[in-house]
């Protein structure tokens, strides 16, 4: 009873703390995703409000299978599994399993790994909710993405500011599409939403890939100019002007001037290269991207707040390559009652369909090899009794009664029985053809006669070796076939999840770890089907060899008796 107590006390204590109620039970698959801004991730050392981050599916992290072709049935919910969060769909390709979403985090709380957020998906009768405009808060004047095609791009917020031309696109951006300028500048003409008061603030921030570091504006409107001259980022705000970091060609960067509090500083990949004292004036006007730049660039934000060193650093390490802040595990309904991991229904969750399909290959091969193992086993088991039941009947009787043993219920499984019928049979059909030709000598065998005898019980033999062995290949199959079969789905799945990975952009551990796990699966069941193949082959086939050894020293000991009794 004291037992009793103490386990329902550690029940009512335990259990929540460690459960996540399910947002909604009518969405089943969840993906856990945290935001890691402690010394392993973006290490930040502030809180930052309204962060704008790029999420990554892929089949690693997200079951496409389950979720609606268009991502229509995705929803972002906050870490305390309530809060609806802002998002929207940049980019959803169920048939290649990736995914590009924009969410906004309200607060991000620094040195941290408890930020977390959900990602519901899986209910085939949700509809669309999200809408990019809504993502971004007031201080986004306009956010480009460059993912048109052959159109002019489009800003992503509620302002929807156009391009006055369409752009050519690359596909091979830091997220997805990026902008391909080759020293023709792109033009959003002048518009009120754009425009920034005299004293104001503003963060122009972008990432690039140039193909030449020499010169090229990025971004330039009224009295502001952000580009690149000598391999150096350099910016003009009115009069000051800013210049530091080293600008590599063909390669990903992450570029922002951020104005205001009369400062005005540069930042490189998240990292300040340069500051000083500069008062905005009125920004106004066309804003002009990429005027004798050549190169790609991609995401191109304009705010009008100074962000923060920690927001662009965020951002930065959010956006790029490296995956540092996101750490994302994929979920199914139930999972939640505890923070233990099911290293299993991890495994299982993120089989890609060519390990699905090798693993029931091999689910065959194992339920066949089992059955031959079982059945052989019972076979054998039958015959070993049946032939020590016969050979004490035969070892019982006497010269004369040698050719009338009778088969008894317990000899009906006997192969020595078997032999000594066709030992027999072939002794009495030469004693009626001479009895039938008049010989006196009737009941004696010549030694022609004896070999004859002889040469038919070994074929009996054979006969009976090769029942024994019969279906034993189907156990050599699944011994030498298992491991290649399951490395075969291991190799494939690996491979696709590298190409997920490479596809999505979304190369931290956690991304490519579940996939690798699971295709290792594949090589486990090959391991498990061949294994305990491979010890009831030897053991069998030890068996039947036991018994294709007595069968010889019994057709020997019979030809021996006949030859000693009717010989002549």
């Amino acid at each position: 009873m004291l037992r009793l107590l103490k386990t329902l006390l550690f029940v009512a204590l335990f259990l929540p703390l460690v459960s996540h109620a399910w947002w909604d039970k009518e969405w089943p698959q969840r993906t856990k995703i945290v935001l890691n801004t402690s010394g392993s991730g973006a290490s930040l050392d502030a809180p930052v409000s309204n962060l704008l981050v790029a999420l990554r599916l892929h089949s690693g992290n997200f079951d496409f299978a389950s979720a609606k072709e268009d991502g229509s049935d995705l929803r972002l919910v906050a870490g305390d599994d309530k809060t609806p969060l802002q998002f929207h769909i940049e980019r959803f390709d169920g048939i290649n399993e990736m995914a590009l979403l924009w969410v906004q985090i309200p607060t991000l709380a620094p040195a941290s790994d408890k930020n977390v957020i959900y990602a519901y998906a899986g209910n085939p009768a949700a509809v669309a909710e999200a809408k990019s405009g809504s993502t971004y808060d007031g201080s986004y004047l306009a956010v480009w993405h460059f993912g048109e095609k052959d159109a002019p791009a489009l800003d992503a917020t509620k302002g929807g500011l156009k391009t006055t031309a369409p752009v050519e696109i690359d596909p091979n951006g830091v997220l997805a599409n990026a902008a391909n300028l080759n020293d023709t500048a792109i033009v959003v003409a002048g518009n009120e939403q754009l425009k920034v008061a005299a004293a104001g603030a503003m963060t122009v921030s972008l990432w690039i890939k140039p193909t030449s570091v020499d010169g090229g504006t990025l971004y330039q409107q009224g009295a502001l100019q952000l580009g690149l001259q000598g391999g150096k980022l350099v910016a003009a705000i009115g009069k000051a002007r800013l210049a530091g970091g080293e600008i590599k060609a063909a390669a990903w960067q992450a570029v922002t001037l951020s104005v205001g509090n009369g400062k005005a500083s540069l930042y490189l990949d998240g990292v300040q290269v340069a500051q000083g004292d500069a008062v905005l004036p009125e920004i106004s006007g066309d804003a002009k991207i990429g005027a004798a730049y050549a190169g790609l660039l991609d995401e191109l934000n304009v705010a009008s707040v100074a962000r923060s060193a920690d927001y662009l650093k965020a951002t930065f390490v959010g956006q790029g390559n490296e995956g540092k802040l996101l750490v994302t595990t994929k979920e199914a309904q139930g999972e939640e009652a505890s923070e233990e991991h099911n290293y299993f229904g991890v495994l299982v969750g993120n089989l890609t369909t060519d390990a699905w399909v090798v693993i029931a290959i091999l689910m065959v091969m194992f339920v066949i090899s089992c059955w031959v193992m079982v059945s052989k086993t019972l076979v054998i088991g039958r015959v070993e009794k049946a032939n020590l039941a016969f050979l004490r009947r035969f070892r019982e009787v006497g010269d004369a009664e040698i050719l009338n043993v009778t088969q008894s219920a317990e000899m009906a499984n006997s192969s020595l029985f078997r032999l000594y019928d066709a030992g027999i049979r072939e002794t009495n059909k030469r004693f009626v053809a001479k009895a039938h030709l008049g010989d006196e000598k009737s009941h004696v065998l010549s030694g022609a006669s004896i070999d004859a005898i002889k040469a038919s019980i070994d074929a009996d033999q054979v006969r009976e070796n090769h029942k024994l062995n019969s279906l034993m290949v189907l156990l050599t199959i699944a011994i030498s076939g298992g491991p290649f079969l399951g490395l075969l789905g291991t190799v494939v799945g690996v491979m696709i999840t590298f190409a997920a990975i490479a596809a999505a952009g979304d190369v931290n551990v956690n991304a490519i770890a579940p996939g690798i796990a699971a295709a290792l699966l594949a090589t486990v069941a090959g391991l498990g089907v061949a294994i305990p193949a491979l010890f009831g082959y030897n053991w069998l086939a030890a068996k039947i060899k036991n018994i294709s050894a007595d069968m010889q020293i019994f057709v020997d000991e019979l030809v021996t008796r006949i030859a000693e009794i009717y010989g002549d």
